[in-house]
């Protein structure tokens, strides 16, 4: 199986299999942990996207009319691929991305999670049926795929989050074109060979790597059903108001500044341990990281001795270390923007902990590393709190009150994630029910919820209604269709211009 090396050309995946770039236009992908550039990735032009989504209708009659049984033995066939390459995969995340292996290995098991719900398709797939609503007439409704379906998934989660589209939507019928991002692209193509030897047919699912013309073929192309989208609120609304505006279906989830209250009453020691695993874990780089506590009542300055104790502890270097903690971030850019919003707030006056814009890991002195920093006594008009830094930096912000830090929380823009720590079931009650976010923890630092219930936040982290994966997964890349159905005799027939009520 191919694997993305030293100054490797990549290529598309469309119908079945590699086709190489026209369009001359290229990117390069770099190891974050050295710098160096790994492989050459085509961007993809409006043919080559139109060439990836004709194949994707061509598929379709077939694939549509395939039984529930021939899906779910491929979906079956796929888990059990994915589950066989997964250290495999893992290493291509590591290499392209940079996400220590144990974290590219958890990555690659949240994807398997939703895969395998994928394989119970014959179920969630059910309609309804309801006899005699009116004298010899009975209703039914069933779900049909919406056709062709595109993905365009962020850098943080190279196979996870296409892995969160893909199986659903294929199981539902549909057939799926895939743009990965650009910067760590190489699962993408792994997962399209473990599909085609799991038995998919040519043409179901294609791979097109690109940029924001190829974003933008994909989103104005009339052939193009429904899109997916993850990343940035930015992108999230360029691509939610441009798909919609050419009459596809869309969801796009979008940024994040995810808080996790802290109670007097909460165990500080358990509290930090969370924090910390949930603000630095792939060096921040997760949408529902947790990048803002809000520390109530006397606890903040337990809580921050106890979270600057632990960060002094952990090992920033190269993913493939066994050591390693933290690693690299994606590229020179993101390292120096978050560097930069890390010397702003110096410049508004919080208060830096622990300052890790000047590590050095030995040997590999060229990588895009970062230590973990922790701001104290941060407002909440500073940037560092404002921005989504998406990067190994954690802000810590007081309040007063419960009440208090739920005004905190809502006041924010954007919605995806919310935590609390406390050993008060009214209080972690009271919070759950009023903060305006779409997935809540209690004690739970990440609540990313299992494949069996959907995915998304509110307000600017999410645009469109409805969320991923799960049964909302389901819904999205499906409609709904209502069959109303007599079957008359002869005595039957007459003519009745009223209009028609159950009887």
């Amino acid at each position: 199986m191919s694997m993305a090396t030293t100054q490797t050309l990549l290529n598309h995946w469309i119908d079945g299999r590699e086709e190489a770039t026209r369009s001359g236009r290229h990117g390069e992908v770099t190891n974050s942990a050295t710098g160096e550039v790994v492989a050459q990735v085509p961007f993809a032009d409006a043919v080559e996207v139109d060439a990836a989504v004709g194949a994707a209708v061509a598929a379709a009659p077939e694939w549509e009319s395939a039984s529930l049984s021939e899906r779910t033995r491929i979906m079956f066939a796929f888990r059990e691929l994915v589950h066989a390459h997964r250290e495999e995969i893992a290493r291509v995340l590591t290499l392209e991305h940079g996400k220590v292996t144990s974290d590219a290995l958890g990555e690659v098991q949240r994807g398997l999670e939703v895969i395998e719900f994928a394989c119970g398709l014959a179920e969630l797939l059910k309609g309804e049926h309801s006899w005699q609503v009116s004298r010899g007439v009975d209703s039914y409704a069933l779900r049909q795929p919406v056709g062709v379906v595109a993905g365009i998934t962020p850098f943080n989660f190279p196979s996870m989050v296409p892995a969160w589209m893909f199986p659903l939507a294929l199981a539902a019928g549909n057939t799926f074109v895939l743009k990965p991002s650009e910067q760590d692209p190489s699962a993408s193509m792994l997962l399209g060979e473990l599909l085609a030897q799991a038995g998919l047919p040519q043409g179901v699912f294609n791979v097109v790597h690109g940029d924001r013309e190829t974003v933008t073929a994909l989103l104005t192309h009339p052939r193009v059903n429904a899109v997916s989208f993850v990343g940035s609120t930015p992108a999230a609304k360029y691509v939610y108001e441009t798909a919609t505006g050419h009459g596809k279906r869309a969801q796009a989830l979008a940024g994040a500044k995810n808080h996790a209250v802290v109670l007097p009453d909460a165990d500080l020691d358990y509290a930090a341990d969370q924090i910390v695993a949930g603000a630095y874990g792939s060096s921040g780089q997760r949408c529902m990281a947790v990048s803002a506590v809000v520390a109530v009542g006397d606890t903040g300055d337990r809580l921050v001795e106890k979270i600057g104790e632990r960060l002094e502890r952990l090992v920033v270097g190269p993913g493939d270390e066994p050591s390693s903690e933290v690693g690299p971030l994606i590229s020179a850019a993101a390292r120096d923007r978050v560097r930069g919003l890390v010397d702003e707030g110096v410049e508004e006056r919080a208060e830096l902990v622990c300052d890790g814009r000047d590590v050095v890991v030995e040997g590999h002195e060229g990588g895009f590393f970062i230590g973990p920093c922790l701001f104290d006594h941060v407002s909440t008009d500073m940037r560092v709190y404002r921005e989504e830094i998406f990067g190994p930096v954690l802000v810590v912000t007081r309040a007063g009150s419960l009440e208090e830090s739920i005004e905190v929380v809502n006041a924010n823009p954007w919605g995806n994630g919310a935590a609390i720590f406390t050993r008060d079931g009214g209080a972690a009650r009271s919070f759950e029910l009023r903060v305006s976010a779409g997935m809540v923890g209690i004690n739970v630092p990440i609540p990313v919820p299992m494949a069996y219930y959907s995915f998304g936040g509110w307000k600017a982290s999410l645009f469109g209604d409805i969320h991923m994966h799960g049964p909302e997964g389901i819904r999205f890349y499906t409609r709904g269709k209502v069959v109303s159905s007599r079957w008359p005799q002869a005595a039957d027939a007459k003519i009745d211009l009223a209009f028609p009520t159950a009887t």
